[in-house]
């Protein structure tokens, strides 16, 4: 879709807009964020047009300012705004910005990078590292899938030691994730009753025995059920902290950004987005 309709219905809603130059590759990651930091005494709400791994790298702008967010969904999965019940179609996002108002949402924090959506130790870090740019190109949502076929069989389970609400557990692993929101991996779900404004984290842990026994567990992830299972760990909490024979590489919504010992947090309310007041439902 054009942007040029976007940008007549927030201007038609009264919405002013100043361009922002794009920090681009130089600006490493945190640029996004120091741009976020600059236009703050000039303006009045951020809004911006990209993905997940696009909003996590302005997080930290947004959280030091204040200033609400506006999101026009215009990434590979898009789970943040799935989680909020923003739409996916850009125009109808826009028209969410103008006739909405500014919602508290929480951030997720391990090691002091945030994260909006899920951050995860074991498989999802392997994908993370092998999905590349191209790939998103070329296959879309689906490149998550024809990626992950083809890590699936490398797979080994890891020992990760779990230390939350007064207990330290051992457990042998294929992944363990760590929820603020409800999607993730262009659909999945960390818990089908996560909100992105309950204070909490949602844990689980994949301890498999073998990896096509996740076949079997699709579904539930999918729906975010997997709890229910015997071979999955879960719990609500609002603090963990995942360690690990050897540093492992974290991945926060799609991008590696840490190494266990892993601390994860939430940071209640920490954010305030334009979203929809009571949140639709998000169909497969």
């Amino acid at each position: 879709m054009p942007l040029d309709a976007v940008r007549g219905a927030l201007a038609a809603g009264g919405i002013s807009l100043t361009d922002g130059a794009w920090p681009g590759d130089a600006g490493g990651p945190k640029g996004l964020s120091d741009l976020v930091r600059h236009a703050a005494p000039h303006h009045d709400l951020i809004i911006l047009g990209g993905g997940d791994g696009t909003l996590n790298s302005a997080a930290e702008g947004l959280f030091d300012t204040q200033l609400p967010l506006g999101v026009l969904p215009l990434g590979t999965a898009n789970d943040f705004a799935r989680t909020l019940g923003i739409p996916t179609d850009p125009l109808a996002a826009a028209r969410v910005i103008v006739a909405g108002r500014p919602q508290a949402v929480d951030l997720g924090d391990v090691n002091g990078h945030p994260f909006l959506n899920v951050a995860s130790v074991g498989f999802s870090a392997d994908l993370a590292r092998a999905l590349t740019a191209d790939a998103k190109k070329r296959f879309g949502v689906l490149g998550y899938g024809v990626v992950a076929a083809r890590l699936l069989w490398q797979s080994r389970l890891f020992t990760a030691f779990i230390e939350h609400d007064g207990t330290v557990e051992t457990v042998r692993t294929l992944q363990v994730s760590v929820g603020n929101g409800r999607y993730y991996g262009g659909g999945m779900a960390v818990e089908a009753s996560a909100t992105a404004d309950d204070g909490q984290l949602d844990f689980y842990s994949l301890e498999v025995a073998h990896w096509w026994r996740l076949l079997g567990l699709l579904p539930s992830l999918r729906r975010g059920t997997q709890g229910q299972w015997a071979d999955v760990r879960a719990f609500r909490t609002t603090e963990v902290v995942v360690r690990t024979s050897r540093p492992r590489p974290v991945n926060t919504d799609g991008e590696l950004v840490t190494f266990t010992p892993a601390h994860f947090r939430v940071r209640p309310g920490a954010l305030r987005v334009y979203a929809p007041d009571a949140p639709a439902p998000f169909l497969f």
